[in-house]
């Protein structure tokens, strides 16, 4: 991995946790404070690509087309319209196949790594600056493209939604995690974890965000990102809350977020997280 770029891979095998919301608009508060982004959209959906606002219909050469070994991500990384500084490989439906195509191919937990590595060369080739900051959005499954996505990363980061069951499945995802790091790629380890959704109004999004904090103490971000009609509203229009509401509540949380993200830097190799979760 190029020394100074951080690939970070956002993934939580439980879905309706803000894993997309919070991987669209990490990625733009960083690349709004200076910083040179690429998204890869991993997830068949497509959502980080929508609220990106690239172009991702059926068809439209993306991350599939690089996994298959048919582009490298050169060729179909794509400029997002807002946001200066940051780029996207879009996802489309034909992503849905891959699990199964995927099956068959050599080294095939390493397509997305070999992919990433390759353009992080080639974009310091070609501007003479590394990039700084890859992220990646995984399905919310533990598949082979979740696979890829952890496999491609030194850096995970979690958002976890202030609900009941918030903790429901994450034990799964950290033996992954662990499994992953012991066989194929020992450089992996969680960065930060990101408290979404959460309901100030509410006695149990305090007790669930009291209950995360206490397991897993400094590696959770110290900013929730709050329940907000604009994050859920900024998709549909192609954007990202930063760029269709800065003044939201969510915007600022985000900003806040990506700050403290930045800050941090790369974490130690040998801080897992404890796989023993009980509610």
């Amino acid at each position: 991995m190029t020394g100074t770029s951080r690939v970070i891979t956002v993934a939580n095998q439980k879905g309706g946790v803000g894993k997309t919301t919070s991987t669209v608009n990490m990625a733009a508060a960083i690349a709004l404070s200076g910083h040179s982004v690429l998204v890869i959209d991993l997830d068949p959906q497509g959502n980080a690509s929508t609220a990106l606002g690239v172009e991702h219909r059926e068809g439209t050469p993306g991350v599939y087309e690089v996994l298959m070994g048919e582009a490298t991500i050169a060729d179909v990384v794509r400029e997002c319209p807002d946001i200066p500084g940051l780029r996207v490989v879009p996802a489309t439906i034909d992503l849905a196949g891959a699990e199964i195509e995927l099956v068959a191919q050599v080294a095939r937990e390493y397509r997305l790594s070999r992919a990433v590595e390759a353009y992080l060369a080639h974009h310091e080739r070609m501007t003479g600056r590394p990039l700084e900051f890859v992220i990646l959005d995984c399905p919310p499954s533990l598949g082979l493209l979740t696979l890829n996505g952890l496999c491609a990363a030194r850096e995970l980061l979690l958002p976890i939604q202030c609900e009941y069951y918030a903790l429901e499945g994450l034990s799964q995802l950290l033996r992954t995690v662990d499994m992953v790091r012991t066989h194929l790629n020992p450089g992996l380890a969680v960065s930060a974890i990101l408290l979404t959704m959460y309901d100030g109004r509410t006695r149990l999004a305090s007790q669930v965000a009291d209950e995360v904090r206490t397991h897993f103490g400094a590696q959770v971000l110290d900013t929730v990102i709050p329940r907000s009609v604009r994050l859920s509203e900024a998709p549909s229009y192609g954007q990202t809350v930063l760029t269709y509401d800065p003044s939201s509540s969510g915007a600022l949380a985000y900003r806040e977020a990506a700050e403290q993200l930045v800050a941090l830097g790369p974490p130690m190799v040998s801080t897992g997280l404890s796989t023993d979760i009980s509610h």
